[in-house]
């Protein structure tokens, strides 16, 4: 499963509001997708760590599952 809790980490971190994305240009329908644990293309990864400046580790992490419920 893919988490976004790093992005709103970095988002934290770097003082930078769901606002301040849409006025650099990022869309506010695909910033409540990302909140809602919605999947979003390597293109939307992309564009978040450009407006970020930041890599991809600081916006998305993989948990595996199956090691949970071991």
């Amino acid at each position: 499963m893919i988490s976004y809790a790093p992005l709103f980490e970095t988002m934290k971190r770097k003082k930078i509001t769901s606002y301040r994305l849409e006025k650099l240009g990022f869309s506010r329908a695909t910033y409540y997708s990302i909140q809602k644990g919605n999947s979003v293309s390597t293109n939307t990864i992309n564009q978040l760590c450009k407006i970020l400046k930041c890599n991809v580790t600081d916006v998305i992490e993989f948990i595996n599952e199956d090691e949970d419920n071991q």
